[in-house]
């Protein structure tokens, strides 16, 4: 069976009690329906990210780890550059829950209500403190047969301590289903080609928040990690994508500034 046959399946389950389908299967539904038109699979795994912090009230930042074909980590799609960060340092740290998720011998979610104490992670999780993050959840991608083993996760944080209750954790392992049927259709060849895309619009996103922190560390006379927190802040307090704000000050620095405090 192909992926649209299991993905038009699932959303005939929602609807073959007869009854009217209530407002979270209705949101399935209309989901299956955008994955079953988009075009490529980075369209999938951003439509199941949109998805994600629609239905979930506390996901704050959301993201995806895949397992390259030589073992490393990376993320083909976020919702903000923070979760990007977030990623990161566990990739360089090799530890934290989309680490753990996504190792195919790992657990099928790793959860963390509170990352002020936790000691499973003793360098990510005072680092993605640092950066506003309070409660993960990352959830497995398992694609099925033959191997039935993770190929990546689908990893949620919020900013609020125990954030993610359970009925959350609920929903998001229906989305990590989404996306993992996303993931088992597609060949190496387009997840390569994916992983390029992405690091592509990575490196873009990343020289924009050079230039940007340049404007804030001459201006106020600050590091580079304070230039960042400023940026990371203000993109929080107007609730504008990191990359955006950082794009709009570099290109109209001569005309706006970032609020102080």
């Amino acid at each position: 069976m192909t992926g649209e046959q299991e993905w038009q399946r699932e959303k005939d389950a929602f609807l073959s009690d007869g009854s009217p389908p209530g407002p979270l299967a209705e949101q399935f539904a209309q989901l299956t329906k955008s994955l079953l038109s988009a075009p490529t699979v980075e369209d999938v795994l951003e439509h199941v990210l949109e998805a994600t912090v629609l239905m979930v009230p506390s996901a704050d930042l959301a993201s995806f780890t895949l397992i390259d074909a030589d073992g490393g980590f990376h993320t083909p799609a976020e919702t903000d550059e923070v979760a990007i960060e977030l990623d990161r340092l566990q990739y360089r740290f090799r530890e934290g829950p989309c680490v753990e998720a996504a190792e195919p011998a790992g657990p099928a979610v790793a959860i963390a209500p509170d990352l002020a104490d936790e000691p499973r992670w003793p360098q990510w999780a005072p680092a993605a403190s640092q950066l506003g993050v309070r409660a993960v959840v990352s959830t497995a991608l398992i694609p099925g047969p033959p191997t039935g083993r993770s190929v990546g996760a689908l990893n949620v944080y919020s900013r609020s301590r125990n954030g993610l209750d359970e009925a959350d954790r609920d929903v998001l392992l229906l989305l990590a289903t989404h996306a993992s049927l996303a993931v088992a259709a597609t060949d190496a060849v387009t997840r390569s080609q994916l992983q390029a895309a992405h690091l592509r619009k990575a490196i873009d996103s990343r020289d924009v928040i050079g230039q940007a922190k340049g404007i804030i560390m001459a201006r106020r006379g600050v590091s580079a990690d304070e230039a960042f927190d400023i940026l990371r802040r203000t993109s929080q307090d107007l609730n504008i994508k990191l990359a955006e704000l950082a794009r709009t000050l570099a290109s109209r620095h001569s005309e706006i500034d970032l609020p102080t405090g």
